[in-house]
This record gives structure tokens, C-alpha cells and sequence, in this order.
């Protein structure tokens, strides 16, 4: 759950633009509006030789993508790729789907709501300096860096029904449903307060 530093991209691309390398962007779970912009990239006006997705672009079913720049369109031929459940009718169909409400106002409410989100997490961290170190995040991908084990803050945060995930021994990761209100944001900021007062 941590940013890439914009320098570091100019110069990766700089460095491609030299050697003669691809540069592959890991949409899987960032991308599809997830950031408030449809790729996760765009935030850095990049455009990678190769992209993967997957999650998000199939609305909940087993689907995902490669997708790559027309100067690679010769690499793979047909039939050298497969996949087990490669081309299923019903999956395709529920992206297609998936696509329309995401670019319809999926991805716009991630960037709304992530803003709102990352301000109420911002204002809980300035009361517990002790117990957050950093809040991050872009869109609805957020993480609360703590300063003990997440695994913590998670138990407390289910006494309040909150499911979590520490994907790391001190961040907490936040990536909600992009169809998220205000109201459920606010619901999960008073949980985690009372749930970080019990661990002061």
C-alpha cells in the first residue's frame, strides 16, 4: 500500500527509453477504478508496454485480462495462451457489465469517496499519534500504517462487525467495495476509534 515515488517512475522510464526494456503494470487489484482513475498508472501520465487485470473486471467471477501495446500484438499467436476458464460466456458477460458501472460512476465514486475516506482516517490518526504512524492511500486502496500488529486492530475491528485484512505486520489494508457511501465510511471511522481507544 505504498505509492510509487514519481521520480522513481520518470527515471524507470528513462531507464526503458535507454536499454530497451518492457515495463509491465500490476492492475490486478489497482486497477479498474479502484484509485479513482481506471488504471492505477494514470496517476503518473505513464503508459506501460504491458498491463494485467484481473478482480475488479469481472464483478465477483473468476476473470481477467492481458492486455498489451500494438507493437506486441506478434508475440503470442493464437492458441500459444490458454487458460481453464479462459473465455467463459458468463464471466465475460458480467464484465462487460462490470465495465459500464465502473466507467459509468464506479470510478468517479471512488475518487469522492477515497478523498472523504483518507481525511476521516487522516483526523483519527492526529487523535492516536501513537498508535498510527502514516495514512495513504489513492482512491479506495488505502493503508493505515501502525506502530503494533495489525492482527490486532483487526479482532477489535470484528467485535464492531467490520471484516479487515493486515496484509502486512503493521498495515492495516483498506480497499472497501467501490459502490461505498459516506455513511458506511463513517460507521467503519467510529469503529475504528473506539476499537484504537482500547488499544491506547
Amino acid at each position: 500500500m505504498v505509492s510509487a515515488n514519481p521520480e522513481f517512475i520518470q527515471k524507470l522510464f528513462e531507464l526503458k527509453n535507454k536499454y530497451n526494456f518492457l515495463i509491465i503494470a500490476d492492475e490486478i487489484q489497482a486497477g479498474m477504478g479502484r484509485t479513482g482513475k481506471f488504471f492505477a498508472f494514470e496517476h503518473y501520465g505513464i503508459e506501460p508496454d504491458i498491463a494485467t487485470v484481473s478482480k475488479g473486471l469481472g464483478g465477483g467471477l473468476p476473470l481477467g485480462a492481458i492486455l498489451i501495446r500494438n507493437y506486441l500484438s506478434n508475440v503470442l499467436q493464437k492458441s500459444e495462451h490458454g487458460s481453464t476458464f479462459g473465455g467463459n460466456p458468463l464471466a465475460c458477460a458480467t464484465g462487460l457489465a462490470s465495465l459500464v458501472e465502473i466507467e459509468n460512476h464506479l470510478m468517479q465514486n471512488a475518487q469522492i469517496q477515497g478523498e472523504y475516506f483518507l481525511e476521516k482516517l487522516q483526523e483519527i490518526a492526529k487523535s492516536f499519534p501513537k498508535l498510527i504512524s502514516d495514512v495513504r492511500g489513492k482512491g479506495l486502496m488505502i493503508g493505515l500504517q501502525l506502530t503494533f500488529p495489525a492482527k490486532d486492530l483487526v479482532s477489535r475491528l470484528l467485535d464492531y462487525g467490520i471484516i479487515s485484512n493486515a496484509t502486512n505486520q503493521n498495515v492495516l489494508r483498506i480497499v472497501p467495495p467501490l459502490i461505498i457511501t459516506k455513511q458506511d465510511i463513517d460507521e467503519f471511522s467510529t469503529a475504528l476509534f473506539k476499537s484504537l481507544k482500547t488499544l491506547e
